[in-house]
């Protein structure tokens, strides 16, 4: 028997901090949808029309070029958005919703391609019946494509101002001294990875010491990896220290 439908899905870090994100409703992802539909099958048309009227294509074949194009945009428009906006496409940010990995990771390219190759499947017979009736009986609310990428559909968490004196309570940050490159982190950092450095810096204290500094080993390698600051910028600092000061420069207003 298959288990009731989930309102949220859980995960769980190593460190045993818990992030919570409620699962998109079957309405709020057909508006979405429907949005989204509406995006990119007038971007279809309106390459039909373009290529007719520059006689590129005869008329009798601007039927058969408008197929190629539905298919060809209605998957490249969703996979395309959603890999430069992590996760997201029109519709799904008017309904402040956003494709992530079931386990909490980061969203790979493989995973949007391969849920969106499996769109056409789901689209069948009409109207996203097969996928409606999968995300449906599914405990997380999953269409065939998330089932097979391994990802879900969730209204995504806005990002909230923490305590900076909590974070940081340090005068000076180093970050802040290459502006650009604090800007580019706030860009490139993930809201899941950010929130759990802010839980992470939060809960400190609870930690036991080798676990501490692994989770903020981890923690610093990964801002480290988004943004190549200049090594004056690490200078003196430990792990957890530059975990800080990178929260710091993200939330920072004054390189908003």
């Amino acid at each position: 028997m298959t288990s009731a439908r989930k309102s949220s899905l859980d995960i769980e870090t190593p460190e045993g901090i818990v992030f919570s994100y409620p699962l998109a409703t079957p309405m709020t992802r057909s508006l979405a949808c429907a949005v989204d539909t509406a995006a990119w099958a007038g971007v279809a048309w309106l390459a039909t029309r373009v290529a007719n009227a520059a006689g590129i294509v005869s008329s009798d074949w601007a039927s058969f070029l408008g197929v190629i194009l539905y298919f060809a945009i209605s998957i490249g428009y969703a996979i395309v958005l959603e890999w430069r906006w992590r996760g997201q496409t029109l519709g799904k940010r008017l309904f402040g919703l956003r494709v992530i990995d079931m386990h909490g990771l980061r969203l790979e390219p493989a995973q949007i391609v391969l849920r969106n190759l499996l769109r056409p499947v789901d689209a069948l017979p009409l109207f996203y019946l097969v996928g409606g009736i999968a995300a449906l009986v599914s405990r997380n609310g999953q269409r065939l494509g998330d089932l097979a990428a391994n990802t879900v559909v969730a209204h995504e968490r806005r990002r909230e101002v923490p305590d900076l004196e909590q974070i940081a309570s340090a005068k000076y940050n180093s970050l802040l001294s290459w502006p650009h490159l604090a800007r580019r982190l706030r860009t490139l950092a993930s809201p899941e990875a950010v929130r759990l450095a802010v839980e992470a810096v939060s809960h400190r204290d609870g930690y036991q010491p080798l676990a501490r500094i692994a989770l903020f080993a981890d923690l610093a390698a990964y801002f480290r990896s988004l943004v190549r600051f200049p090594e004056a910028a690490f200078e003196g600092l430990t792990d957890e220290q530059f975990v800080r000061s990178a929260l710091r420069a993200i939330f920072s207003p004054k390189i908003s």
